[in-house]
């Protein structure tokens, strides 16, 4: 699949890191260094805008490094990206570590992975198949 993208930033596009990855590296785009205290939040700007293919999204996701080595993951996580926004893709983030973060031009602040999707028509019904699970929620599978 191919996916238009302008590159408004100096860094080069999003790439897979490894043979096997799945989402791409998303960098900081900013003429000065942001400094995040703890439990701030800041929407960082990538310079990067795509056009995505209908039935597809691109779901946007912290990177497990930045998250445990400095604090830093996404307000929202995943991200949605819909095929029909145009802007530039923002990244909300967040320090959720109690010391002072500094972003950088350039630091690989979380990754982007493009998936299919399904569009689903509503069927309104007066009752559901039951399953072995029925309603049973949050803890019902004996995980503690």
């Amino acid at each position: 699949m191919t996916i238009k993208i302008i590159n408004a930033s100096h860094h080069p596009l999003p790439a897979y890191e490894t043979k096997g990855a799945a989402g791409m590296d998303l960098r900081a785009f900013i003429a000065e260094s942001i400094s995040l205290k703890p439990m701030e939040r800041k929407l960082i700007s990538t310079g990067l805008f795509i056009e995505i293919p209908f039935g597809y999204e691109a779901q946007i996701r912290p990177r497990s490094g930045m998250a445990i080595k400095r604090g830093l993951t996404l307000v929202n996580s995943p991200g949605t990206i819909d095929s029909d926004y145009r802007g530039e893709l923002c990244l909300p983030i967040i320090n959720l570590s109690t010391e002072i973060q500094i972003i950088n031009d350039g630091d690989r602040l979380a990754q982007m992975v493009i998936t299919k999707h399904e569009i689903v028509e509503w069927r309104l019904a007066e009752t559901l198949v039951d399953s072995e699970r029925g309603g049973n929620g949050f803890g019902s599978s004996g995980i503690k």
